[in-house]
C-alpha cells in the first residue's frame, strides 16, 4: 500500500502562495495581505456545531484582531454555495453564548479540490482523508509563517490563546524580548540571554532595570499600555 505523506510548511517558511474564490470575492494569498498580520485557519466542514461555535466567536472578535493589525481568513473543503448558505444560517438562526445575528465578514475560502489544504498540511489522513483538521497559521506582514497550531476535529479552539499568541509575537518583535509561560500583556517579559561573560556579569549586577535569577534568566517589566501603544502606532 502506498504511503500517504502529508507535507506542511514550517515556522519561518514563506506562506505558500495560492489563488482562491472566497465568500468575499477572489483572493491572492498572501499578497493581498502584505503589510498585515494574518490568521489563516481551517475547519472540517460547514453546518457542523463545533465549527459554527468557532466562526461565531471569531466573528465577534474580528474587530479586536483588526485593532492589532491582524486579518482573519477561513478555509474548508466545502464549496462556495455551501459556505454562503451556512453563514446565512449562522446569522439568521444560531444563538450561542449570548451571540446572535452574527455576521461573518471575513473571507471563507472554497477548497473543493483540497489544493490549499494540502499545501498547508491541513489534511491529516490519520484523522480524516476528506476533512481539514483545525489548523491555525499566524503569518506576519512579510508573508512569513510565525506560529502553527493544530487541533483535532472534535476539539474547539481557545480564542483567548490565539489572541494572546498574536500579541506575544508582536510584543517580541517590537521590544526584542521573549514571553514566558502563561504570559499576558502587562506581565514581566524575558530579556534575551546574555551572549558574553561581560554582559552576563553586568546583568547580575544590574538591580534597577531588570531582575536576574541567574545569568541566563533575566526579566523586566513591560507595561500593558506601552505594548498596545506601540502596536497601535505600527498599524
Amino acid at each position: 500500500m502506498e504511503e500517504i505523506i502529508t507535507s506542511m510548511p514550517r515556522i519561518g517558511d514563506p506562506a505558500p502562495e495560492f489563488k482562491a474564490i472566497t465568500t468575499q470575492g477572489n483572493l491572492n494569498f498572501p499578497k493581498d495581505y502584505s503589510g498585515s498580520w494574518v490568521i489563516l485557519f481551517s475547519h472540517p466542514a460547514d453546518f457542523t456545531p463545533v465549527c459554527t461555535s468557532e466562526f461565531m466567536t471569531f466573528a465577534k472578535l474580528e474587530d479586536e484582531f483588526a485593532e492589532a493589525n491582524c486579518k482573519l481568513v477561513g478555509l474548508s473543503v466545502d464549496g462556495l454555495y455551501s459556505h454562503i448558505a451556512w453563514l446565512r444560517t449562522i446569522k439568521e438562526k444560531i444563538i450561542y453564548k449570548g451571540m446572535k445575528e452574527v455576521e461573518v465578514k471575513f473571507p471563507l475560502i472554497e477548497d473543493i479540490t483540497m489544493e490549499v489544504a494540502k499545501k498547508y498540511g491541513m489534511i491529516q489522513p490519520g484523522e480524516s482523508a476528506t476533512k481539514a483538521v483545525r489548523a491555525v497559521f499566524f503569518i506576519d506582514p512579510k508573508g512569513i509563517i510565525r506560529t502553527i497550531v493544530y487541533y483535532p476535529l472534535n476539539v474547539g479552539r481557545n480564542f483567548e490563546e490565539l489572541y494572546r499568541v498574536l500579541i506575544a509575537l508582536r510584543t517580541s518583535d517590537a521590544f526584542g524580548v521573549a514571553t514566558p509561560a502563561d504570559w499576558k500583556p502587562g506581565d514581566d517579559v524575558i530579556v534575551p540571554t546574555a551572549g558574553s561573560c561581560g554582559v552576563a556579569k553586568e546583568r547580575m549586577e544590574n538591580t534597577v532595570d531588570m531582575t536576574c535569577y541567574d545569568w541566563f534568566f533575566c526579566t523586566k517589566k513591560l507595561e500593558k499600555e506601552k505594548i498596545f501603544e506601540e502596536i497601535l502606532m505600527k498599524n
